[in-house]
């Protein structure tokens, strides 16, 4: 078995929070990508949704992350020891994640957590993370309040959050389409927290919110919500919505042929949501912070090690959702190799204020992880439909990318109150 070295404090809590999960019974998978007899393995748990609303999001992250691991075994694992990965299904369910990350690393022996595409999924597991000291990647959630009020000291955030695209959409769109704006918002805290920077954005620029209507996660039939917005006729309808929820709201924009306007703009566009969709509904101007086929160094081999690594997946090339899963693995098993040592406060001073060349990321712009927010400051791209495009899959037009401090979350920084070293549980795996 393997011998965790923890703090007093970190012993403690985790033989607490050992008592409280023994009636988990959710679906979970064991993937032993090599291990060989006379290493001692870095287990890396994979926090990501395989069932809910975010599934398909959280099946591309997953492939991501356990791409880099395999590159990196196949150069020998990380200071001479291979990597193991344990998948749980967190369903897109805050509970679910809470007892996901205490089996992790109460009971399969997890070093380190990676995954999330829902916020509050992702808040949940780092409070756990946060209690025993093990370093947690939220790969793809994007309210503000990551890396915000929910920050902590064992979190890092990889994703634009929704004041970093409202930053990079509001004042263009209001000079393009119109002041009138109405918010179109998923009932929960990524959707309040998008809405809520995009309102204060509004408000900056001279525009005017007119309604906000709220839907909640699971919403089907966004007819009585289309009603109301034909009734409003505002310019434009700023719409937080994810997930299986998009999906359900862009066919039936489509169907009732309100995809031009007024305008929309979706606040982040996941490849995930929209792939193998007709063009028609993708409506609209939206955010990234990576497409395939963005014409930059390294951009194309990256494409061809995902095909030949997932030759039988049917999304054909990688989005952002599998780029960031890729690339927060990837960083996270270099700063491993930068301090030589597991111990997770060395591999958080390593991580902080860490700066990732532009031609690394494939973005435009370098990028760093704030120290103050442990945040990702990177490239943040507005895309909207590539109509006429020969290649099916070639489905976004880049439009701007927006450097990463033009389109910095201030106000994270002030609400953001990471815990001290001395406040963390110390540990080393």
């Amino acid at each position: 078995m393997k011998k965790l070295i923890v703090t007093r404090r970190g012993l403690l809590g985790a033989t607490a929070a050992a008592t409280g999960i023994a009636a988990f019974n959710g679906p979970w998978k064991f993937n032993r990508v090599y291990a060989a007899s006379s290493d001692k393995p870095i287990k890396l748990g994979l926090t990501s949704d395989a069932s809910g609303q975010y599934a398909n999001s959280g099946a591309s992250d997953r492939r991501g992350m356990l791409m880099a691991v395999d590159e990196f075994n196949a150069k020998g694992g990380v200071l001479g020891r291979k990597i193991e990965t344990v998948h749980i299904d967190t369903e897109t369910t805050p509970a679910t994640g809470s007892r996901v990350a205490e089996r992790m690393i109460s009971r399969e022996e997890c070093g380190f957590l990676i995954g999330a595409v829902s916020s509050g999924v992702a808040n949940a597991i780092s409070q756990v993370a946060q209690k025993y000291g093990t370093i947690y990647l939220n790969t793809n959630s994007s309210s503000p309040t990551e890396s915000g009020e929910n920050c902590h000291r064992v979190k890092f955030v990889w994703d634009g959050n929704g004041t970093n695209f409202a930053k990079a959409a509001v004042k263009n769109s209001i000079d393009s389409f119109g002041k009138k704006w109405l918010l179109l918002t998923n009932d929960y805290v990524w959707g309040h927290n998008t809405a809520a920077a995009t309102r204060e954005l509004v408000d900056e620029y001279g525009g005017e919110i007119i309604d906000e209507i709220l839907v909640p996660q699971g919403t089907r039939d966004f007819s009585s919500a289309l009603l109301k917005i034909q009734q409003a006729g505002p310019d434009v309808v700023a719409a937080a919505v994810g997930g299986d929820d998009q999906k359900a709201l862009r066919q039936q924009v489509a169907d009732l042929g309100m995809g031009d306007k007024p305008a929309w703009i979706n606040n982040q566009q996941d490849w995930p949501d929209v792939y193998g969709l007709p063009l028609d509904n993708l409506f609209g101007v939206f955010g990234t912070t990576w497409y395939y086929k963005l014409d930059l160094p390294g951009v194309a081999d990256f494409v061809k090690r995902y095909q030949a690594a997932y030759p039988d997946t049917s999304m054909r090339v990688p989005g952002n959702v599998f780029y960031n899963g890729y690339m927060a693995t990837r960083e996270l098993l270099r700063a491993i190799e930068r301090t030589g040592t597991t111990n997770n406060i060395a591999v958080i001073k390593a991580l902080e204020g860490h700066k990732m060349p532009a031609a690394e990321r494939m973005q435009h712009h370098d990028a760093v992880i704030d120290p103050v927010t442990h945040q990702v400051q990177q490239t943040i791209y507005l895309a909207t439909a590539n109509r006429g495009a020969e290649d099916p899959d070639d489905m976004f037009k880049i439009l701007t990318s927006s450097a990463p401090e033009a389109v910095q979350d201030m106000g994270a920084q002030g609400a953001c109150k990471l815990e001290s070293y001395a406040d963390t549980p110390t540990l080393d795996v």
